[in-house]
């Protein structure tokens, strides 16, 4: 799985996908240091990027098991700083540090999809030294502790009892949570049917709500599977229309954003080669 963090922009909205482990420094990952952005000290120069395009919505897409706890903490205080909306979209298994970046959105703008599990738990580290240092590691994961449980609580409305009793489940290893479980937690505000891409699942005897705005995720072979038994054909066609617009806006996304790499790249080679003219005269 690739560790990196991405940024592409589209009229007023901005997307980030955050994949893999957060945290791993740029020196320790398989691709290109230049081009992976994994921690939060290669992140905050992208904030900065965030702020000169002026979006109005950013929706974050998370597909990441959690790493580092510290540099999840800097991420969620820096999206919590943006001027505008912050939607966070949850795959596949979202679990430990990434689940703190989710809560980083808006009010009712936590989703999380209906193949996803989610899993909070007790901190932990690995770490060498005598009693005194062991001992002062464990205060820290205490507190850290309680810090996470205040932070799921804020944004759910639930006791901090109840994630304190989360987290300890099964020795503080936590407990994976289904969509709904998850939801029912307090953790998520809606969920979203990968399958169908970017819509909504309907709820039972109410109109399907439109398709958002979302890239096509990575095994969407079929439509089938997930939809609700008494799914109407019309709102089935309205789904349909709709994942092949998205798909159409992902490309055009996609297009946009390799154009301006190649941009980025160009520029960067003439002002190189300006340098070296300047130098050689």
């Amino acid at each position: 799985m690739q560790t990196k963090i991405t940024i592409r922009n589209e009229a007023q909205t901005c997307y980030i996908d955050i994949e893999g482990v957060i945290g791993v420094p740029e020196e320790s990952q398989f691709d290109n240091a230049s081009s992976s952005v994994a921690t939060f000290e290669a992140f905050r120069q992208e904030v900065e990027r965030i702020k000169r395009v002026a979006a109005t919505s950013v929706v974050v897409n998370i597909r990441s098991t959690g790493g580092d706890v510290n540099d999840a903490l800097l991420i969620y205080d820096a999206l919590q700083s943006l001027d505008a909306k912050i939607t966070t979209r949850c795959y596949g298994y979202t679990a430990s540090a990434a689940t703190i970046i989710a809560q980083a959105a808006n009010e009712g703008c936590r989703e999380i999809s209906s193949n996803a599990l989610y899993l909070i738990h007790n901190s932990c580290c690995a770490i060498e030294g005598n009693a005194s240092s062991l001992e002062a590691r464990a205060e820290l994961l205490r507190k850290t502790d309680e810090r996470l449980a205040h932070l799921y609580a804020q944004h759910s409305g639930h006791a901090v009892e109840e994630f304190v009793a989360l987290m300890a489940e099964n020795s503080g290893e936590g407990r994976w949570l289904t969509a709904e479980e998850t939801l029912a937690a307090g953790l998520a505000d809606k969920i979203i049917d990968s399958l169908i891409v970017g819509s909504l699942v309907p709820e039972q005897g109410a109109d399907a709500e439109p398709a958002a705005d979302v890239a096509p995720q990575a095994g969407a072979e079929s439509v089938s599977g997930n939809l609700p038994q008494d799914i109407s054909k019309k709102e089935l066609a309205k789904a349909v229309d709709s994942a092949a617009s998205a798909v159409i806006r992902y490309l055009m996304r996609r297009f946009s954003y390799r154009w301006e790499k190649w941009i980025d790249s160009w520029r960067e080679k003439r002002e190189k080669r300006n340098a070296e003219k300047s130098d050689a005269e």
